[in-house]
């Protein structure tokens, strides 16, 4: 997948990747983030950067999940017996019940993924006074958020969930874009991982087969 965002990057510039699985979820970012953050930067951050979250993962890693929010939060806001679907949990959701809690730990996997991805300014005081420094992964150029795996391409509500993911930005602390200003992508016939690969031996069949699957002509149009 990472191979398929440095692909795309050429094509379409800054650009993030979200792919939330059944036991990790994994972020790939190919920017090198604002002129004004990276004076700012206490370290230097890759171009290309992945992280891969463990302990996020919407059937190996739900109940993490599920504990972060709590099963009487989750049982008011979307009116399910939440230890009793877990009881029934299964890797595709098959039930409504089933899918209102997928789609609600989908979209904590991505938020808290997001954020663990993305640095974070800090003031420090000093004897001349208060300095703003950056650390970690600079997202706030990114144009782009690309939903691949099978929950962003295949969850009925997928559209919002990646649009609430991709404007989740809530401080001027974060170093994530401000809300409003991304674009969304699906990787609608799921084959960025392949594509990477692909992209070794022919990247241009694979740029094509990408643009295909993220139906590029219609968004450019």
């Amino acid at each position: 997948v990472m191979l398929a965002a440095q692909l795309l990057y050429d094509e379409i510039g800054d650009l993030a990747v979200i792919d939330i699985g059944g036991a990790t979820t994994d972020v790939h970012s190919v920017t090198e983030g604002s002129p004004d953050i990276v004076s700012m930067m206490t370290s230097p951050e890759p171009k290309a950067k992945r992280t891969v979250e463990g302990d996020l993962g919407l059937y190996i890693n739900a109940h993490n999940l599920v504990d972060r929010l709590g099963t009487e939060a989750l049982d008011k806001e979307l009116g399910i017996d939440t230890a009793a679907v877990m009881q029934e949990y299964k890797p595709i959701p098959e039930t409504e019940r089933q899918f209102k809690l997928t789609e609600r730990l989908c979209l904590e996997a991505g938020l808290v993924a997001l954020d663990r991805h993305a640095g974070k300014l800090r003031h420090l005081y000093t004897p001349q006074g208060r300095r703003t420094i950056a650390e970690g992964k600079d997202l706030t150029a990114i144009k782009w958020l690309v939903g691949t795996g099978g929950a962003l391409t295949r969850l009925p509500h997928h559209e919002t969930l990646l649009r609430t993911i991709a404007d989740c930005n809530k401080s001027r602390m974060q170093l994530l874009p401000s809300p409003g200003t991304v674009r969304l992508l699906f990787d609608n016939d799921y084959i960025m991982a392949s594509i990477g690969v692909l992209s070794k031996e022919d990247p241009e069949s694979a740029l094509r087969l990408l643009k295909e699957s993220i139906r590029w002509n219609e968004i450019r149009n």
